[in-house]
């Protein structure tokens, strides 16, 4: 919860609109500065651009920028989602994010949505980003920065729950490899953890959500996790309200990585040697 203190100029460009000074619920004091503005703009490149000696520099003078929230049309973010926003992978990514978080940047920052500057629902973390493109060094930096794993209200949850809805495994397995709790059959189908899925079996499950899991476990290539949830009822072909396609769908598609590197490789002109000439 953010509640404003007062509008004031900054050095760093003389002809700026002001800058918003914001009071968070924990009493620490932020700049909101306008996305467009030319300061965040060059923090933009900067990061984009993996240039860390020159986010550093801009850091260091200027002191509230690594915490600054970032405010346009839409919203606004903190300075980690720069690194963290989509498509990811962006170059020295978690040393970025060090020298950030070193400076004062919040690795639980919400995004907020709607023209607003509160958080609500589907404002999520930088970590809740990393989860969404399956960029494991960077949610694993993140991670080691205090990111909380357990953080909901993300678009479709926890970010274990973005990192397995997205099909985004690298930074799932990461997730619980650090301690994020398998408490959706779903989430453990997915990820193949046979025991922790027998344990869920053991208690009473909804039949949706067996065959929810069921067609996770599909999409994950997860062979005797779906076999163990379709003898346990699953419906062989269940539709999600979410997505398209029964489990065998599922089954064909490619995991968010893998999809990620195929449209960088099409991005710089790379060819298939199937390709008519």
């Amino acid at each position: 919860m953010f509640r404003l203190i007062a509008l004031v100029s900054r050095g760093w460009r003389i002809d700026a609109p002001p800058a918003i000074i914001l009071s968070m619920s924990d009493g620490i004091e932020v700049v909101a500065i306008p996305r467009e503005d030319p300061i965040a703009l060059e923090l933009l490149v900067g990061v984009r651009g993996g240039d860390v000696e020159r986010v550093r520099d801009l850091v260091a003078a200027n002191p509230d920028l690594a915490r600054a929230r970032f405010v346009g049309r839409g919203g606004s973010s903190g300075a980690l989602h720069f690194v963290t926003d989509w498509p990811g992978y962006f170059p020295k990514g978690p040393d970025i994010v060090k020298v950030l978080v070193n400076a004062g940047a919040d690795p639980n920052a919400l995004t907020t949505g709607g023209g607003s500057l509160t958080p609500g629902p589907g404002s999520e973390t930088p970590l809740h980003y990393a989860a969404s493109s399956d960029d494991v060094e960077v949610a694993a930096a993140l991670i080691d920065a205090g990111a909380d794993l357990e953080m909901t209200g993300g678009s479709i949850g926890t970010p274990l729950d973005n990192a397995v809805g997205y099909a985004c495994w690298n930074v799932a397995r990461l997730l619980v490899a650090r301690g994020a709790k398998v408490d959706q059959l779903w989430h453990a189908g997915a990820l193949g953890i046979l025991d922790r899925l027998e344990e869920l079996l053991g208690t009473k499950q909804d039949p949706q959500r067996i065959s929810q899991a069921f067609w996770h476990a599909c999409g994950a290539g997860q062979r005797r996790a779906a076999e163990r949830l379709l003898n346990a009822g699953a419906d062989l072909d269940w539709e999600p309200d979410y997505a398209h396609g029964t489990a065998l769908e599922a089954a064909t598609g490619r995991g968010t990585q893998q999809n990620n590197v195929i449209a960088w490789l099409q991005s710089i002109g790379a060819h298939s040697s199937q390709a008519s000439t």
